[in-house]
């Protein structure tokens, strides 16, 4: 049994369960919501002062959970979250520190779970001209942009597809996406599956490619080369998804070829 834990309830459980219909076979997984930011779960977890898990802090905040599992049922466990560079309740560097530590905390699936960033926020999905997009590499965002101005508006603008229906299948329940609009929605994410590992590998490794070697990319490596290459500088970090990187992990390296 796999437990998905997301920051929002419908944005990116809507997202997964595309990927499910689209790459993954039959399986026991449960998807629950935390329904706040990394920096909430990681002051809850902080005062548990090591008596808790994901599970028992997921139960607290009413996550919808199956009654009386634990985190020992799961063999593993994927957070996805935003690295939410508009907040404004913390400073830059309470940020860094606090996110530092939860993917350090969170940083094996089959341990106390894996933990996948969203740079800014999960609509960085759509930050792309037509796809595939070669210069999607050299795309930041500022945090007094994402200040000023709601980054999911700066996406949609930004976009060539002004929305994320490109890489959404319609629910069975609305109507059942064709052969035809399935390989569309499935080709549009070996793109972007290829755009954020091979720029993930260019901001670790120097080189703009497919990574060989799944530990190049890393969450702790890419978030080492955000404050490396352009948190130091300034308050701006590089467009990357977690979803993209996530699924680079999940199957083996050639399957993306």
């Amino acid at each position: 049994m796999i437990l998905f834990v997301f920051e929002g309830a419908e944005r990116e459980p809507k997202i997964f369960k595309t990927l499910e219909r689209l790459f993954f076979g039959a399986g026991e997984r449960i998807v629950c919501s935390f329904g706040n930011n990394i920096y909430e779960l990681y002051r809850q977890l902080t005062e548990l002062d090591g008596d808790g898990d994901i599970v028992s802090v997921l139960r607290e905040n009413d996550a919808q959970l199956p009654a009386g599992i634990k985190s020992s049922d799961f063999s593993e466990i994927y957070l996805f979250f935003d690295y939410d560079f508009q907040n404004t309740n913390l400073t830059l560097g309470q940020m860094n520190e606090r996110l530092q530590e939860m993917l350090e905390m969170f940083d094996d699936e089959t341990d106390n779970g894996k933990l996948y960033v969203s740079y800014p926020m999960v609509e960085s999905l759509c930050y792309t001209k037509q796809l595939p997009d070669e210069h999607f590499v050299e795309y930041t965002i500022s945090r007094n942009d994402c200040m000023e101005r709601s980054f999911k508006d700066l996406a949609r603008e930004f976009s060539f597809y002004g929305s994320l229906n490109f890489i959404e299948l319609p629910d069975f329940g609305h109507r059942r996406p064709g052969k035809k609009e399935i390989a569309r929605v499935r080709q549009n994410w070996i793109w972007l599956v290829q755009q954020h590992t091979s720029k993930a590998n260019f901001m670790c490794e120097g080189v703009q490619r497919m990574p060989v070697d799944k530990e190049a990319v890393s969450q702790e490596r890419i978030f080492d080369a955000q404050c490396r290459m352009y948190l130091c500088d300034g308050e701006r970090i590089a467009i990357l998804n977690g979803f993209p990187l996530f699924l680079f992990d999940y199957f083996r390296i050639g399957f993306w070829q």
